[in-house]
């Protein structure tokens, strides 16, 4: 099932496709004042003391295997071969704002900014059955009420993993009133954008609630993106019966907690 197009026939909705696919934090210190020779060799130690160096880069292989994988989760599919029509080029994603670019990126499950290598994953929540007794109608929205995410795991040079996520959340707060992106011919379009409580365990984290609007009704779309020294890990969400009633889901945190324990 395709991530970039959603389809609806009335409460049934024929769901066809689904598109997917989600500031650097500082501190300053200061010494405090003191006097004669104690006060010279304080100033003279934090002169003398470099800056942090960034987080080294994961290589190809260490990210592959970093990557989730079926034993690593609790429920669903982890699927290691993403479909073509989910593994969207950067290049193909565009927005019909600037500043919302990065979050075009992310919802269509593609990476920020140059990684030095990157990889994704897929997941699909379990199938539910219908409830006892329930309408052709609430069977229906059952058997579409599973939740795809796609995971991408991007690791960067030189400090390039904090200056990707600085950007994810520049444009949560630029575009905070909607946006669109587009791929190819197929078009997206959100009437807002939510920041939410972000999980705990990252170096940073932000969470996302993206409220799509598909021929004026409204769904909410899921995003958490967390870096973790140099990598940054991106789990842009979407769920199928909510893309056809317009209802809440839960967010599927077991996929991200899991990810932060293998990138340790």
């Amino acid at each position: 099932m395709s991530l970039t197009t959603v389809r609806r026939a009335g409460l049934a909705a024929a769901v066809a496709a689904l598109a997917l696919v989600v500031s650097a934090c500082g501190s300053e210190s200061g010494d405090k004042a003191g006097d004669g020779a104690a006060t010279a060799q304080a100033d003279k130690t934090a002169s003398a003391s470099p800056a942090a160096a960034p987080a080294k880069a994961l290589s190809a292989a260490e990210l592959e295997k970093a990557a989730l994988a079926q034993a690593d989760v609790k429920s669903g599919k982890v699927f290691t071969k993403v479909p073509l029509q989910d593994d969207i080029a950067q290049a193909k994603v565009k927005t019909d704002k600037a500043e919302c670019a990065a979050l075009g990126r992310l919802q269509a499950g593609t990476y920020e900014a140059q990684p030095a290598a990157s990889v994704k994953r897929s997941w699909l929540g379990d199938l539910k059955k219908p409830a006892a007794g329930a309408s052709p109608e609430e069977a229906l929205v059952a058997g579409i009420d599973r939740t795809k995410v796609i995971v991408t795991l991007a690791t960067y040079a030189d400090g390039g993993a904090a200056k990707a996520f600085a950007a994810l959340k520049a444009a949560s707060t630029a575009c905070a009133g909607g946006f669109a992106y587009t791929v190819g011919s197929d078009t997206t379009k959100f009437s807002k954008v939510t920041v939410t409580d972000a999980p705990q365990g990252a170096d940073e984290a932000l969470a996302l609630t993206l409220m799509m609007d598909a021929d004026g009704t409204q769904a909410p779309w899921k995003s958490v993106v967390v870096r973790k020294g140099a990598t940054i890990a991106s789990f842009p969400s979407v769920n199928m019966a909510t893309a056809a009633t317009g209802k809440e889901y839960a967010f599927p945190a077991e996929l991200v907690q899991a990810q932060l324990a293998k990138l340790g």
